[in-house]
């Protein structure tokens, strides 16, 4: 094992320093009662009454919310059927278009895939609003959960499966009382993947949000060009928070899990030795 030398741990510290400093100086200004975010002029809360109070970044945060819920949820399902079939399916007529285009939005520029997607709406006529974000983002993420759920399902037992069919299960109930739990961690993985790359993006949805529909980085990014202003420091602050609790609730939930599954190992091996 590695001793920690001056030379790492100056170097761990720098670079967390990077990583993180600029969020902690964020916080610390979000409880400035200055509305200049570079001067400090004392300790208040009122910046997030004035949030709470801001009716364009609450329902710019509610169509955030709803377009990743729903474009996660879609991307979810269609990548994980992509992903059966590109495992599954072995070779055909086609495969390497299918897995091309599938693959695709994982090397495409932002700009491009949202300028095509524009061109789309257009020439279909489709009104621009929340239906062509939730379309986009699926477009976009869809990628994503298909390259996570496949790895899981290159290292997956096929026998299990059969066992279930000769048992009597049907195919889809041997998918969905066999496969489909086994594959859950990383069918849960690619939906929060999607989710939080919907609630990130900002390039494609310039694209294809209309007047009706506004996203929460759409209302950030036309916010700070104006200048920063304390309420874009509360609101960033709270979406650290929420972001900091999603990973401790996960970690904790991960541990008992471990925590659980090993004690009924111990017990199953106890039981095999009695």
């Amino acid at each position: 094992m590695r001793r920690f030398s001056w030379f790492n741990v100056t170097s761990l510290t720098l670079g967390f320093a990077f990583l993180y400093l600029p969020m902690v100086i964020l916080v610390i200004y979000s409880f400035n009662a200055s509305k200049l975010v570079t001067v400090w002029a004392g300790f208040s809360t009122k910046w997030y009454g004035e949030l709470l109070q801001n009716d364009a970044f609450l329902d710019a945060a509610w169509v955030t919310v709803k377009v990743a819920v729903m474009s996660s949820t879609l991307a979810t399902v269609l990548g994980t059927i992509a992903a059966i079939v590109m495992i599954r399916a072995g070779r055909f007529y086609g495969r390497t278009l299918f897995s091309g285009m599938i693959y695709a939005p994982l090397v495409m520029p932002e700009v491009i895939t949202g300028l095509s997607l524009l061109l789309l709406f257009i020439g279909i006529g489709l009104d621009r609003g929340v239906l062509t974000i939730v379309l986009a983002h699926t477009t976009f993420s869809m990628c994503y959960v298909s390259v996570v759920v496949s790895s899981r399902l290159v290292s997956f037992d096929q026998s299990l499966e059969e066992a279930a069919l000769d048992l009597g299960c049907s195919p889809f109930q041997a998918f969905r009382l066999v496969t489909l739990p086994i594959i859950a961690p990383a069918v849960i993985s690619g939906w929060l993947l999607a989710f939080t790359l919907s609630l990130d993006d900002l390039v494609i949805a310039s694209f294809t949000a209309g007047p009706s529909a506004t996203t929460l980085p759409m209302k950030i990014w036309s916010s700070v060009r104006l200048g920063v202003s304390p309420e874009i420091n509360a609101l960033s602050t709270l979406m650290i928070a929420v972001v900091t609790l999603g990973v401790i609730s996960a970690s904790i939930i991960s541990k008992r899990g471990a925590v659980k599954q090993q004690r009924e190992e111990q017990a199953a091996e106890r039981a095999e030795a009695e």
